[in-house]
């Protein structure tokens, strides 16, 4: 696969994944914290654009866990063990081979950020590619949309100087609340530098620049010098 060449999938391989992405749409239908269909949509796409970039990669595998990677997290659903349980049972009745579904749930239950902060989990290739679709999306003007959005559904404050970032992270205090724009400095300004592969690295310089504008000039206009 080239950089201009389409993704090529078997028909059945689509079938799924149209089913998948009614199940994934039907999943996410009530989420108001960032991570509805439209979000997934656009990780679907990041990961098209990586997927030419990387032929060794199995694109059937990329597109599948794209569409699932926020089904089964605990920021999104209320039981993780139960939406495991629905959806493992959901992809064996679609006929997928076991070692596929293996292959998904490596991913998506070791893919985000919270899971890496206590040491880098190991993703195979196709977890990188769905890994840095998504880190993409939390970036870039929609990424600072994305984190305004989140923080108010969290009933989180926007800013207040006298909270510094913190320094030291752990998975256990990453869910305390904080502000959304120390979540710049916390995560956000980090994940230029955590990509994967060389395209998603490319893709996310304008994208980091435009952060570190953005937080500079909310910051001159919180204090009134601008």
């Amino acid at each position: 696969m080239n950089a201009n060449q389409p993704i090529e999938l078997t028909q059945e391989q689509h079938q799924i994944i149209e089913k998948i992405k009614a199940y994934v749409k039907q999943k996410l239908a009530n989420d108001f914290s960032g991570h509805d269909m439209a979000h997934i949509e656009r990780v679907v796409g990041l990961a098209k654009k990586i997927l030419p970039y990387e032929p060794k990669a199995n694109a059937f595998i990329v597109i599948l866990s794209a569409y699932l990677h926020d089904v089964i997290d605990e920021k999104v659903v209320n039981d993780v063990n139960q939406a495991t349980d629905e959806l493992y049972s959901y992809l064996n009745s679609l006929n997928i081979l076991s070692d596929d579904i293996k292959m998904v749930f490596d991913i998506i239950e070791n893919m985000s950020y919270r899971k890496n902060l206590t040491g880098k989990k190991t993703l195979s290739l196709e977890g990188q590619i769905v890994q840095d679709a998504d880190r993409l999306d939390a970036i870039g003007a929609i990424g600072i949309g994305r984190t305004f959005y989140y923080g108010g559904n969290k009933h989180n404050i926007m800013y207040d100087p006298s909270i510094l970032p913190r320094t030291v992270i752990s998975e256990e205090n990453y869910k305390l609340p904080n502000t959304v724009i120390n979540h710049f400095y916390e995560k956000l300004f980090l994940l230029k530098d955590m990509m994967n592969t060389e395209k998603a690295k490319k893709l996310a310089i304008p994208r980091h620049s435009l952060l570190v504008e953005f937080v500079k000039q909310f910051e001159k206009e919180w204090q009134g010098k601008d």
